[in-house]
Parts: C-alpha cells; structure tokens; sequence
C-alpha cells in the first residue's frame, strides 16, 4: 500500500483558514470559538490524512496567531490613544506571554503524557514480567517446599540416627575405658615381667660369660691338639707321597718290562705261525706224494733229509 504524501504547514494553515471562514464570523475568533470551529478531528477529516500529532502543534500555532491578530484589533475606550496604545501593548505582550506558557505547557503535557504511556507499557510489561516471575517464584517455593520436606524428613532420620550414633558411642566409650583400665593393668604386669627378664638376662649373660670363657679354653687346648696331629699327619703324609713316587717308578718299570715281553710274545707268535704254515705245506706235499708212488713203482721218492728243511730255532 503507498504511503501518503506529507500534508504542508501552507496546506494546514489554509484549510483552518477556509474552516473559519466557512463558520460566518465577521470578526476574528477568539480562543473557545477557535477551537469549537476548528478541532484536529475535523482538520484531519477535511484532509483526509496526517498524523494527529503533526496538526495537534500545527493548529496550536495557527490559533495563536489567529487569536494574537485579533487582539491587536481590540480598543479599549475612555482612554488616551497613548495610554491605550501602551496598554495594548503592554495586554498583546501579556497575552503572548501566557500564549507561549500555554504552549510549552501544552508541549510539556503532551511529552509527560507519552512519558506516561511509554511509562504505563513498561509498567505493563515489568507486571507482566513479574507475574512470570512469581508464577517461576512460586513453582520454585513449591519445590522448596516439597525439599524442605524432604529435607525436614531426613532431619529427622538423622536425628534418630544421631541418638543411635550418641548411645553407641557411650557405650564405645565404656568399652574404651575397660580397655584402656586393662591396657594400663597389661602394661604393669608386662613392666613386672620385663624387669624379671631383665634380671635373668643379666644371670644368663653372666653364666654365658664363664661357659664361653671355660669354652674358650677347651677350644683352645683342642687347637693345639689338632695342630700336632696335623703336623704328624704332614709327616705322614710327606712319607706316603715319597712310597708313592718309589711305587710309581717301580710301576713304570715293571710296564717298561711288560711291555718288552709283549713285544716278544708276538714275535714268537708270528714265527709259530709261519712254523705251522710251513709245516702244513710239507704235510701238503708229503701226501701228494705217498699216492704217486704206489701208482708208479719205478720213481723212487726223494730223500727224506731233501724234503725236510730246517727249522728255524
């Protein structure tokens, strides 16, 4: 939708113009008739637009100059042209005086009243706000009171709890004081039973003393004992070694020999091998021969000194 055209002050001024005349008044209005004939209503009517405020100070200007000239107008009778052309004077700056008071009064209360209203929307929208906030407060004292419940609940739980706790701990105390009446007595009785350790101890080290001391004597005489055995058994043991290294060289002879007859037993073996191999040979031929001469009478056999060889010793 267009917006419409701004309304002139020359437009406003002749509308109001044409309205008073329009109304038949042949002198110019005063104040009251002013505002009967002219009103911001009517204005905007006859302009068919503009913002009321706009005309509420345009009609306010207009009726002060319509209400001013038509002062300047007034005589005033029985009275000098000088004196009453000072008194005029002097009524017309009263008047416009009082025309600007009632002006910036008019412009005070009208900017007072949109304070006013400006202020009345704000006090809307904070009662507003408040009764969001106290609709929360009360939600939230609801719930404070159902945990002050609760919590009045526990309290007591743990009152009782409390008075347990308290006679419990009477009782924890009497047992504490048995024990500690017996931990005292415990600890007499251990006192009595140290220093009567303690004096045995010192009887016992005392006794220990002398059976280390007629120990120490014992062992000492067993030392020297047992260091003559040992020098004997060095001796003896000197004598053995010098059997031994005899027995040895004895032994290493005696293999020496042994060996050399080992030696001249396989000797032996190997010529009585080759004995017996040379007389199986000779048997071999001696009875090759025997068969031969019964078959052939006329070869004689040979000798038998020619058959035979000598052995060897």
């Amino acid at each position: 939708m267009p917006r419409p055209a701004a309304i002139t002050r020359d437009e406003i001024r002749a509308t109001v113009l044409a309205m008073l005349a329009e109304a038949g008044d042949p002198e110019p209005p005063s104040g009251a008739r002013f505002r009967k004939v002219v009103s911001v209503r009517k204005l905007r009517a006859r302009l068919g637009a503009g913002d009321p405020t706009t005309l509420s100070r345009a009609l306010n200007d207009i009726e002060a100059e319509v209400v001013r000239a038509g002062l300047a107008d007034v005589a005033i009778p029985e009275l000098p042209d000088e004196i009453a052309t000072h008194m005029r004077a002097l009524w017309h700056a009263a008047v416009a005086v009082q025309l600007d008071d009632v002006m910036r009064l008019r412009a005070d209360a009208a900017q007072q009243a949109e304070a006013a209203a400006a202020a009345s929307h704000e006090a809307d929208l904070r009662t507003e706000m408040l009764r969001v906030e106290l609709a929360a407060l009360r939600s939230q004292l609801d719930m404070r009171d159902t945990e002050l419940a609760t919590l009045r609940a526990d309290c007591r739980s743990l009152t009782e709890r409390t008075d347990g706790f308290r006679t419990a701990a009477a009782e924890r105390q009497g047992q504490l004081e048995a024990a500690q009446l017996a931990l005292t007595n415990m600890k007499e009785a251990h006192a009595r039973e140290f220093a009567a350790v303690h004096t045995r101890y010192e009887g016992l080290s005392r006794q220990l003393l002398q059976e280390t001391g007629h120990q120490r004597h014992a062992l000492q005489t067993e030392r020297e004992q047992l260091t003559r055995q040992i020098a004997d058994a060095q001796e003896r043991a000197a004598a053995l070694e010098a059997l031994r290294d005899r027995l040895l060289g004895d032994l290493a002879a005696e293999r020496d020999a042994r060996l050399r007859a080992a030696a001249e037993g396989a000797a032996l073996i190997t010529l009585v091998a080759e004995q017996r191999a040379l007389l199986a040979a000779i048997d071999g031929r001696a009875r090759t021969a025997r068969p031969s001469h019964h078959r052939t009478p006329g070869i004689a056999s040979p000798p038998p000194a020619a058959s035979r060889r000598r052995r060897p010793k």
